[in-house]
């Protein structure tokens, strides 16, 4: 054999054993990563190749499938109450992927997942049956918050304060994901993107806005761990009107006539006293005020319950006239109604978290448990004291303040109240807050409630906590507590 045709016989040898090699890779190491990818038509096949499992509200499922006439699809994501139960499901589209319940266990609701398969069936890559994923939201609080809310833009989150269990957790406007779940629903679609209020967003998850003054409760918490004030019922050193630091700005109160100079918390919480907060943020400062809204639950970067909350933020970096007109829920404060609501969780619950979820159980097809989520799983955030003082000055604001619309009858219910500013100037439409707590004085049963309203086509004059958005929650409560 010449020299010319042994190294062409080598390269050639080469070129067959790197071919080998390739493919050996692709088959022992990339087969997991090629069938995951979104653009391998084989995985959509696959999820929709039978029908998908469930995702169940108290022992009903609120999704079903149903079969395609044409395609390679088999079948399609059907929804019972689509709109109502839409910011827990997400949706399960053939066109467009999956969100929230939906995608976060698509493996589980479509019989992918391993843990749903016996050895043999996961060497051999067999479908099986179809898991489900229960969920801790409470039907009659989730209707209570979708029909108050009604045609407001806003949100609203209700959370079991002792568990952690969320029990309603809503969205408006909503959206039926039925709509678009399958592939000829381009025109939906694209209304659904197009419309300027978003119903795809999800805000009580991942829409913060300016808590406004239900931030009041962070600060009146920092005050008291710090030892700035020893109770809530000593009087402040606070001027009225108040000039912020370094500034010739005067922070004005929403009531010119309010008890506000030199007010105590409970005083300062009931009639909303700006010039109170503002110098308290003042005096203690921006880190002091950081560390206690993180331990409330600010600046966290992955808070899942399963699905992830945007971070609600308290800034850094801040002088102290900044600093001051954070300590009334605004500058750069941002919050979610999630994170509302877990502020009022913690006071309810004598200083102490309970990690939100709304996920109780991931079963296989038999209703075996695949995964549980412990309730309880709590974390210290201020003290019990702390935590007793503000709830009995949060019953003030809704016996004799600005949250008075959140009563119920043989309930104890302790709210604040926020009307926080929109725009350079405050020239939008101001956010209405109120986020709470309830507790049923024969049962012992409470619930935590934080609600927003963000546009309720409402004149400007008529925005404020107590009128639009303390309904809302106090509907939800009676719900929660069954009254």
């Amino acid at each position: 054999m010449n020299r010319t045709i042994r190294r062409a016989s080598v390269f050639c040898l080469l070129l067959v054993l790197a071919l080998l090699g390739r493919a050996t890779w692709v088959q022992a190491y990339q087969t997991r990563a090629l069938a995951d990818d979104d653009h391998n038509r084989r995985k959509t096949i696959a999820q929709y190749a039978q029908p998908l499992g469930d995702i169940i509200v108290a022992g009903s499922p609120v999704t079903g499938s149903k079969g395609t006439q044409a395609g390679d699809l088999a079948y399609k994501r059907t929804y019972t109450q689509g709109e109502l139960y839409a910011a827990v499901t997400g949706y399960s589209s053939q066109a467009y992927g999956a969100t929230q319940l939906e995608g976060i266990y698509s493996h589980v609701l479509d019989g992918t997942d391993d843990r749903l398969k016996n050895p043999l069936d996961v060497a051999t890559g067999k479908q099986a049956a179809p898991g489900s994923v229960l969920t801790t939201i409470d039907p009659g609080v989730q209707k209570a918050a979708y029909e108050a809310l009604g045609d407001d833009k806003g949100a609203a989150v209700a959370i079991d304060p002792g568990t952690g269990q969320i029990l309603g957790m809503v969205s408006t406007p909503s959206y039926d994901p039925s709509k678009i779940s399958g592939t000829s629903d381009g025109d939906t679609w694209q209304e659904l993107l197009s419309d300027p209020d978003k119903p795809l967003v999800n805000r009580a998850l991942r829409q913060p806005l300016a808590p406004g003054s239900t931030f009041k409760l962070v600060v009146a918490s920092a005050a008291l761990e710090n030892g700035l004030y020893s109770s809530v019922d000593e009087r402040t050193d606070s001027p009225d009107p108040y000039t912020l630091p370094g500034t010739s700005t005067v922070l004005k109160n929403e009531s010119a006539s309010a008890p506000c100079e030199n007010a105590t918390l409970r005083t300062a919480l009931q009639y909303s006293c700006n010039n109170v907060f503002a110098k308290v943020a003042a005096d203690l400062g921006e880190d002091k005020l950081r560390a206690t809204a993180e331990k409330f639950g600010f600046n966290t970067e992955k808070l899942d319950v399963p699905v992830r909350a945007s971070k609600s933020v308290y800034p850094s970096g801040m002088d102290k006239s900044s600093t001051a007109l954070t300590g009334i829920g605004q500058f750069e404060v941002t919050a979610t109604p999630m994170q509302m609501a877990m502020v009022s969780a913690a006071l309810a619950n004598g200083g102490e978290l309970a990690a939100p979820h709304m996920v109780s159980e991931v079963t296989d097809s038999d209703g075996n448990a695949l995964q549980k989520f412990a309730d309880g799983d709590t974390k210290r955030v201020v003290s019990a004291s702390t935590a007793e003082q503000l709830r009995s000055a949060m019953v003030t604001v809704v016996e004799q303040g600005t949250g008075t619309n959140a009563r119920i009858d043989g309930a104890e219910v302790g709210g604040k109240t926020g009307t926080a500013q929109n725009g350079v100037g405050n020239s939008n439409t101001p956010y209405a807050w109120f986020t709470s707590y309830a507790k049923d004085r024969s049962t012992g049963k409470e619930v935590a409630v934080a609600v927003v309203v963000e546009d309720s086509g409402s004149a400007r004059s008529e925005v404020s906590g107590n009128g639009l958005a303390a309904p809302i929650a106090q509907k939800m409560m009676k719900a929660a507590l069954k009254r």
